[in-house]
């Protein structure tokens, strides 16, 4: 055996971890045959606090959370009000992405096999499959947006001569836009073709450059319309004189709840992440800046938006709106820069958590490369931009099914935990789990 051997198969220590972890029988350790699932070798384990604070920016620079705090403002709440119940939403998700992710930064474990510890390895491919088809819809339509946001970038440069292309009958949409959702596939499979240590990389570099492109956006509101206007100056709706008196709670209970599914599912599986890290305590640091992001860039887009009421006359929320109404060719390129990066940055770490489910299911056959090949693929199959262009469809067929698709998850493992507890009794249960 060559004296590196040890370190890319994960040292005996860690290998017994594994074990355990799918439930310590020889035929779970036979499952584990796959390098992307086996513990995180030590000279691999090399993502520092900062490498994980951006990885959580990069994905907290989107088109939601630009104006997830101006919802609430419109709800009734002050400015200030929205903005702390974005930032302690997000608290919430850290402490419980650090939870998750300890095995991870710990054992060196993805999270398959960290499932397995709890689950058992046939009732781990249900949690990691669901989590996986959840991913692969909103990587096709986070592709179909940044497919979106390059037409326009592209057109602009092209005086507006990509409208004239009519619409593929079967498809629905025209050939450029095809074109660009592809370039835009193909560059995100670029990154994540290295794996996640690529990903890294592209955090890293890009998250700099989305911090310049946010001050700059900031400070052109604030001197375009010599202030942030009413909204961060207007007050709470909910006071004795408001027009929504007493209904402080209702609202602020439901704008909690919903930011604190904001980014579930990658904490769900932040282990993936997390077992890369050189330690807990790179763990732990850097995803303390999840709430710490969230409500800076959320502040950006509450600032920004307030602005647009007195420069255009009306409230502009969604950014890619934003861009249309700028003017002028070099602002109008840097903004399209601008938000591609920041979707490219967010779409890519969806596509680990249903690689890593194939993986799981068949560790023989598939492998990182070709788990994300296989969801790019399948996130273009489900022919997103028909999902995302009608609302009722993206609202009543998308969100709705990836909701009952993550709740599934909770109520499978919930039901396999109790299961578990029943092993020692009942020798058919304890196979099921084993198998």
């Amino acid at each position: 055996m060559a004296a590196d051997e040890p370190l890319l198969h994960g040292s005996t220590h860690h290998q017994n971890v594994v074990g355990e972890c799918c439930l310590g029988t020889e035929e779970s350790r036979l499952e584990v045959n796959e390098e992307s699932l086996l513990p995180t070798p030590p000279h691999l384990r090399t993502f520092t606090s900062l490498d994980m604070a951006t990885l959580w920016w990069g994905v907290v620079t989107s088109v939601s959370t630009f104006y997830v705090a101006g919802a609430l403002v419109e709800q009734g709440m002050a400015w200030w009000q929205g903005l702390l119940t974005v930032v302690l939403a997000n608290v919430f998700q850290a402490l419980f992405a650090i939870l998750i992710g300890h095995a991870g930064a710990k054992y060196g474990i993805a999270f398959p096999i960290q499932c397995r510890a709890s689950l058992g390895i046939r009732g781990a491919h249900f949690a990691t499959c669901l989590r996986g088809i959840v991913a692969c819809g909103w990587f096709g339509i986070d592709t179909w947006i940044g497919g979106q946001v390059l037409f326009a970038f592209i057109d602009a440069l092209c005086s507006g001569q990509l409208q004239d292309y009519s619409s593929i009958s079967w498809l629905g949409i025209t050939l450029p836009e095809l074109g660009c959702f592809f370039l835009f596939w193909l560059v995100q499979l670029a990154f994540v073709w290295h794996g996640v240590h690529g990903i890294r990389s592209l955090e890293k570099y890009a998250s700099p450059v989305l911090l310049l492109l946010c001050g700059g956006l900031l400070l052109w509101a604030y001197l375009k319309a010599g202030g942030f206007g009413d909204m961060l100056s207007a007050s709470s709706q909910f006071g004795k004189d408001g027009t929504k008196y007493g209904q402080f709670w209702t609202v602020w209970v439901a704008g909690l709840t919903a930011n604190v599914g904001s980014y579930a599912t990658l904490s769900l599986n932040i282990s993936d992440f997390t077992r890369y890290a050189r330690s807990q305590t790179d763990q732990i640091l850097g995803q303390v800046g999840l709430p710490l992001f969230v409500g800076a860039f959320s502040f950006v887009g509450l600032a920004v938006s307030s602005a647009t009421e007195k420069i255009f006359g009306y409230i502009i929320s969604n950014p890619t709106d934003l861009i249309d109404q700028i003017g002028g060719a070099i602002p109008t390129l840097i903004s399209l820069f601008g938000v591609t990066l920041a979707l490219l940055t967010t779409n890519v770490a969806n596509i680990v958590a249903p690689a890593n489910a194939l993986i799981n299911m068949s560790p023989t056959i598939m492998t990182f490369r070709k788990g994300a090949l296989l969801t790019a693929v399948v996130g273009f199959v489900i022919q997103p931009w028909r999902l995302y262009q009608s609302g009722d469809a993206f609202l009543n067929t998308w969100l709705l099914g990836a909701i009952w698709l993550q709740r599934s998850t909770n109520d499978v493992a919930a039901l396999l935990q109790a299961l578990q507890q029943l092993e020692e009794s009942s020798s058919s249960v304890a196979v099921w789990m084993q198998w």
